[in-house]
């Protein structure tokens, strides 16, 4: 095993397979909707749902998953990654939307075991209190996805079309993430020995302090996730063409990756709620100037903040818990506080639509999540 003796090829092998996850698991069938969609004539937005069912379906799991990864991570992470090759080649090979969204559902129940929630349980256990520097090189990973799979999947798309595509990413997370994740994630952790009083999860997950926690996070996401993700319809809505509208999606991706790097590069010493109001507060802040800016130059600007805040974000919730609770049950007391935080992203893309359409513009909608974002940011004080 790698995780001993060589640490540093360990993280990095775990960054590499969150590329992978991410891009084939999540990215890859957004891309390849419209293709699905034209050949075999189902609708896209049932496609979508499927994807959004999927993403539910992890949040749900992720709560028992949270428990075992505190106790066996390198068997469930395996499991998972051979689980989701074998989901996505029933996806690849459903014949109507019933069969396609029941397999994106396996698809969602396996993600909970391989993407960020499992690799944060992970990295929380292993580096304990130096985990702010691996958990953000494997969040920066993460966000390379994107910029790898679109392009390889569309490629992939032209030449083979959607089944054999799907075969071919199961493929790749068989010869790939299967075993890195059977080299180099532990079998299990070491009894921990706690220097401060900590409560026992049953405790956490019972107090109101958690679950107001939980809230913050999840009004936060969803306000941050509503915006950035109707960035295309909300640049065209202010005069820009679908060129520049997605390089806007473009810059709010980049952003991202620049929230994790400043998130990192902070001084760390000031209390553990500190972060998430002033997340919530400068989100509010980046929300508010995406709605009112004008022009594409301004809107890139805005798109930058906002991508920033939203990386940043990902980066306070990993650390929340054994910021608060210690890392002991980690994977536990994370997986339940996750739950509210995906499940209502997987469903702030069709929320937004609604909401702008009731709202007059997406002007407004930017506006509204500016509000509820900060609210979230607020509801974290003393927590």
């Amino acid at each position: 095993m790698l995780t001993g003796s060589r640490p540093r090829i360990a993280l990095a092998l775990l960054a590499a397979a969150q590329v992978v996850v991410w891009g084939v698991l999540y990215y890859a069938v957004l891309v390849a909707a419209p293709a699905i969609a034209e050949d075999t004539g189902w609708d896209e937005q049932s496609i979508f749902l499927a994807v959004t069912g999927g993403l539910v379906a992890s949040a749900a799991c992720g709560v028992v998953v949270g428990r075992l990864l505190d106790a066996r991570p390198r068997v469930v992470m395996v499991v998972g990654a051979v689980a989701s090759g074998a989901a996505l080649l029933c996806a690849a090979a459903a014949q109507n939307v019933l069969v396609f969204a029941a397999a994106w559902l396996l698809v969602g129940a396996a993600q909970s075991a391989v993407l960020y929630q499992a690799a944060f349980t992970v990295i929380t256990h292993r580096y304990r209190g130096a985990r702010r520097g691996p958990l953000t090189i494997v969040t920066l990973a993460g966000g390379l996805a994107s910029t790898i799979f679109a392009p390889v999947t569309a490629a992939l798309l032209d030449v083979f079309g959607w089944r054999i595509t799907f075969a071919i990413l199961a493929g790749l997370i068989a010869l790939v993430v299967v075993p890195i994740y059977a080299i180099s994630i532990e079998a299990g952790w070491e009894p921990v020995v706690e220097t401060r009083s900590r409560e026992d999860s049953t405790s956490v997950l019972s107090s109101a302090r958690f679950w107001l926690l939980g809230l913050s996070f999840a009004t936060m996401s969803f306000a941050l996730y509503a915006v950035t993700l109707s960035a295309v319809p909300a640049s065209m809505e202010k005069g820009l063409d679908l060129q520049a509208a997605a390089w806007v999606l473009g810059v709010i991706g980049a952003g991202s990756v620049l929230g994790r790097v400043i998130y990192l590069a902070l001084p760390h010493a000031a209390a553990p709620w500190a972060a998430p109001v002033a997340v919530g507060l400068t989100g509010a802040v980046a929300l508010a100037g995406f709605g009112a800016a004008q022009g594409a130059i301004w809107m890139f600007v805005a798109a930058a903040a906002a991508g920033a805040v939203r990386g940043a974000l990902t980066l306070v919730q990993a650390s929340a818990v054994a910021d608060r609770w210690g890392h002991a049950q980690y994977g536990r007391v994370n997986g339940v506080l996750a739950l509210p935080v995906i499940a209502l992203t997987a469903l702030a893309p069709g929320a937004s639509a609604t909401i702008a359409a009731a709202a007059g513009s997406y002007q407004a909608l930017a506006l509204v999540m500016a509000a509820l974002c900060g609210a979230g940011g607020l509801l974290a004080i003393r927590r």
